[in-house]
């Protein structure tokens, strides 16, 4: 589904004491980064806001005058953008994923956009999806009313609309407006049975890899590594997987596979180390 994305990244954090919030980091990345990582498939990606360092490319806008609110960054966002369908976003949303972007464009549908509704029921006009012909015309008119649009509350834009509503997923709408959210978000990166897949995304960014990571296999050969061989070996024959499955790609396997495949072969060798170990330890008592 081709679509464009805005993100508003331009607010004053108040709550923050004035801290550059998007900037601010949750599991070692900041949260712009996890916001764009959530629509890393949108055709062109506009942040409202001041330059930041990002890391995938997007273009950058400024609201006339910076600072002047939803609606005129909205604005600043539009004039760069040319897909039909819209993609708006605040950029303090450390656990938005990809489900929730694509559950949003799908429920658009035939209506002129698509909100999420937090668990608390309540509606998010910066977590949405909207067609973009009707938001500029709603928005050129709020301009012909007021005769600006600094300061415009989102909420007057948005109660024009023919709007679906999509219920959310746990924690996809959470945001951090204090320190005592971001300290809360933190702390859910770090709790058990999530960490693993945080932290694998989390490399997975910095080192500019988009691939599948199947994270029982790897930890299944760690840990065959570990016991067949000796404890050094389980780090090492994963590094030797993932580098073997990339020479694959480049042949043009696919990458999924190649870690499967390079995967089964090392734990293979890992078990048959400890049988011939075993063995021994048999013999040798006998």
């Amino acid at each position: 589904m081709t679509y464009d994305a805005i993100v508003l990244a331009g607010g004053a954090a108040q709550r923050l004491g004035g801290a550059d919030k998007p900037a601010l980091s949750v599991g070692g990345r900041t949260l712009l980064d996890r916001v764009l990582d959530a629509c890393k498939d949108a055709r062109t990606t506009v942040v409202v806001g001041g330059r930041r360092t990002t890391t995938r490319p997007v273009r950058w806008a400024r609201e006339d005058p910076p600072g002047g609110g939803p609606v005129a960054a909205l604005d600043a966002g539009l004039r760069q953008t040319t897909a039909g369908l819209v993609l708006v976003l605040s950029a303090d949303l450390p656990f938005l994923d990809g489900r929730t972007v694509r559950a949003l464009l799908e429920g658009v549908g035939a209506a002129e956009g698509a909100l999420l509704r937090d668990p608390g029921g309540r509606d998010q006009p910066l977590v949405a999806a909207y067609r973009a012909e009707p938001l500029r015309r709603e928005i050129a008119l709020l301009a012909t009313e007021h005769g600006r649009l600094t300061g415009l509350p989102l909420r007057g834009l948005t109660a024009e609309l023919d709007l679906t509503r999509v219920e959310a997923q746990p924690l996809a709408s959470f945001d951090c407006d204090t320190w005592e959210d971001l300290a809360a978000a933190r702390a859910r990166i770090r709790e058990h049975g999530t960490v693993l897949d945080q932290w694998i995304t989390a490399v997975k960014n910095e080192l500019g890899i988009d691939l599948p990571v199947d994270t029982k296999t790897l930890l299944d050969l760690a840990r065959d590594a570990a016991h067949g061989v000796a404890r050094p070996a389980a780090p090492l024959t994963t590094f030797l997987v993932g580098y073997a499955a990339a020479q694959a790609e480049a042949t043009g396997a696919d990458p999924a596979q190649a870690i499967a495949e390079a995967s089964r072969k090392a734990a293979d060798l890992a078990l048959r180390w400890a049988a011939e170990a075993q063995a021994d330890e048999q013999n040798g008592s006998g």
